[in-house]
This record gives structure tokens, sequence and C-alpha cells, in this order.
């Protein structure tokens, strides 16, 4: 029997249970299309947050807080020499003045977060995130204004009450009116808006548009008190002095904090850090989604099994006869295998399409990104497992005694 014949039995036989075939194909689809969707929204939340850090520029250093632990002390401080221990410091405005003097920094901004709910008239915005710091952080976060200004560094020292929001946030309390000039009162109390941050889109689950930024002095006055800083941005002069002023920040606070490296009380993170750091989680995040997926496509192999082995068992006699006027055990092999593997292979070529289509949806705040690779593989991994699945009742069936199979009821 030549492969066409085969092919064409093949048919036939899926066509004689239309509802079973596609229930059948229902679970491969589902497994191939959940493959190619979940891939490409994991790919899409990785470029989200590369995109997010990547906006930091190339030059930003952040130097962040942490609880470090108690160690030696840089210097003993008693008479008899013994050994200090220096605990945990908080980052503070000396210190960002300090790290501004190193070598290759053409700025160091400290700052202070806090989330704030803002207000204009009967319109308000909560859970915006405010920002504390100085004229140097917006070109360290390269960020650029689409209307009005910046504040001032004199501004700053004089706790003006003034603030720079983000571009949801302006759109969400003054619609399409210009806010430049307007008044905002930022939990209460009133800030008079001197610029508007172009739109830098999401970032993961949440908007970077969503803030505002007003003086450090101002906000540490009113709302967080003069304390602790949540992290100093730093701007090397050059993307290239990046690494050398990542040591100079170390040298620096360790003098200051009596640290050593083994037991620091801060992080110094660039962009190129946190872009590496963030790739690597990506990635393992993507491949467990994909992971997760794939359990579908095993279920839906297992389907296929239980499904070719009610079809033999219903054709025994088929089979029977088949075999006592001269089909040959490959014959029927071949047969069972290429049903098993049509059923597998119109699956996953629904479910490819399926996954396509799903990807230009926006999925959980994420627009998933496909990797043109998931494509194939899904599909061939489908076709594999019609052959897998499918050749334990295909050698079922081909090893009948056709005796056996002509006196099946």
């Amino acid at each position: 029997m030549s492969p066409v014949q085969i092919f064409r039995f093949a048919l036939a036989g899926l066509a004689a249970n239309k509802l079973r075939s596609a229930l059948t194909t229902l679970g491969i689809l589902i497994g191939v299309g959940s493959v190619i969707l979940l891939v490409a929204v994991g790919n899409g939340s990785s470029q989200s947050v590369q995109n997010a850090i990547s906006s930091l520029g190339a030059s930003a250093i952040t130097v962040l807080h942490t609880n470090g632990s108690a160690g030696p002390a840089a210097a003993p401080t008693s008479a008899a020499g013994s050994t200090a221990f220096a605990e945990p410091q908080n980052l503070t405005v000396p210190d960002a003045q300090a790290l501004a003097q190193a070598q290759g920094v053409a700025s160091a901004s400290p700052v202070v977060s806090t989330s704030e709910t803002l207000s204009n008239g009967g319109t308000s915005d909560t859970g915006v995130s405010l920002t504390g710091t100085d004229p140097g952080y917006f070109p360290a976060e390269n960020d650029t204004l689409s209307k009005g200004s910046s504040f001032t560094t004199q501004e700053v020292d004089a706790a003006r009450n003034v603030v720079v929001l983000g571009s949801e946030a302006a759109t969400d309390l003054f619609g399409t009116a210009n806010p430049v000039g307007q008044s905002v009162l930022v939990a209460g109390i009133p800030f008079t808006v001197v610029g508007v941050l172009a739109t830098k889109g999401a970032s993961g689950l949440s908007s970077a548009d969503n803030t505002a930024i007003a003086p450090l002095t101002t906000v540490q006055d009113a709302l967080t008190g003069f304390g602790t800083l949540n992290n100093v941005v730093v701007l090397a002069t050059s993307a290239s002095q990046v690494s050398t002023v990542e040591g100079e920040i170390t040298s620096i606070l360790d003098l200051r904090h009596h640290e050593t490296a083994a037991d620091a009380d801060f992080d110094v993170l660039s962009a190129s850090t946190l872009l590496s750091t963030a790739s690597s989680t990506a990635h393992t995040f993507t491949v467990l989604l994909g992971a997760v997926a794939a359990i579908s496509l095993l279920v839906g192999g297992i389907g296929i099994t239980n499904i070719m082995l009610v079809t033999v068992t219903e054709r025994t006699r088929e089979i029977g006869i088949r075999k006592a006027i001269g089909a040959t055990p490959g014959v029927i092999l071949a047969q069972f295998l290429t049903e098993a593997t049509l059923l597998s292979m119109i699956g996953g070529a629904l479910g490819v399409l399926a996954g396509v289509i799903g990807t230009r949806f926006t999925i959980v705040g994420v627009k998933p990104v496909p990797v043109p690779s998931s494509i194939p593989l899904a599909f061939g991994v489908s076709a594999l497992i019609g052959l897998f699945f499918g050749g334990f009742p295909a050698n079922r069936a081909a090893n009948m005694r056709p005796a056996d199979a002509l006196r099946y009821e």
C-alpha cells in the first residue's frame, strides 16, 4: 500500500469520529498555544524591564542603603587596641555631597521617596510616587520635560513648594489643560507645578509616569523628615567612567561609614549591572513559563494515547479483515501512527494560530513579544508527541493476530 493510500485511510478514520478527533485536537491546540503565548509574555515582561532600566542612562549609578552587618571598623578605637565594630549607617546628604566631589562624577543627587495623594480641585490621584531630590536627578535619570522646566538649586536651598509632574499624573489631575503655573495639593500641602515630564511608559506592571518630583528639602520638611535617604543617584561624566566611579563610590562610603566590603551597608548598582541581573531573572522566568505551558502538551499527548487505544479497540474487526486480505503489520502501524500524528499536527497548527493571535493583546499589563523560535519548536514538539504517544496504540494494532481480531465482538 502506497503512502498516499495510507494517508487517505488515516483521514477516513479520523473523519469517522469527528467529535472525538476535535476534542483530542483541542488538547494539543491549548498546549501549543499556551507555550507560544506564555513565552511571549515572559519575553515581553523582560523587554519592558530592560527598557525601563536602559532609560536610566548608561552613565547612571544608584547607591542603595542596605542593612549590612556589624563588622570590624576601619581602625581600633580603644586605647588597648581592641577592635571596634561598626554598625550599619544610613545614607545621608553629606554622603551625597562627598560623592559629588569624586573623580569622574558629574553629579550626585540625594533621593527620598514616598507615595502620596495629589489633588486638584475635585480631582485626586492616589498612589503617586513622590521623589524629593535636586536638579541633578533629571539628567541622571534621563528625564526630559515636555512642558515648563525643572526646579533650581536655589529653590532646593529655599525649600520652595514646587513640583514637576509625570505625564500620567498631570493628565489625571489637569486633563488636557497646561498644568504649569497651576497649584496642586500634595498630601494636602499646596505646591506650584513648574514642569511636566515627557512620557516614559510602563515599567513592568507599573507606570513610570505616575510620579512627581520636588525639592529634597521641601519633601523632607513637609513629609518624610530630615532622616535617612532612600538612595543616591550618581551620574558619571561618561559611560566609560562608570566602572571607575563605582570603585570611587565604594572607597568613599567605606571610609565614611567605617565599613569593609564584607559588611558594607550599601549597594552600588549601575544600569548595566541592573540590566544583566534583570535579563538573567527574566530568562529564568520565561523558561519557567514555557515549562508550565509544556505540561499542557504532555496532557494532550496522554489524551492522544487514550483516544487511539479506544479507536484500536473499536476497529479490531476492521484490523482483522485488512490483515486477512493481505495488509502487513507495517501498513497497520503506519496508518494508526499517521492518524495520531495528524491529530497532533492539526492541533499544533491551530495552536500556533491561537498563540500568535493571543500575542496581539495585552495580558496582565504586559504586551507579549513573540519569540520566533518558540513557534516552530512548539509545532515540532506537537508532531513528535503524536508519533510518541501514538506509537503504543499503533503497535498494539499492528501486532494483532488476524484470527483473534476477526473473532472480536
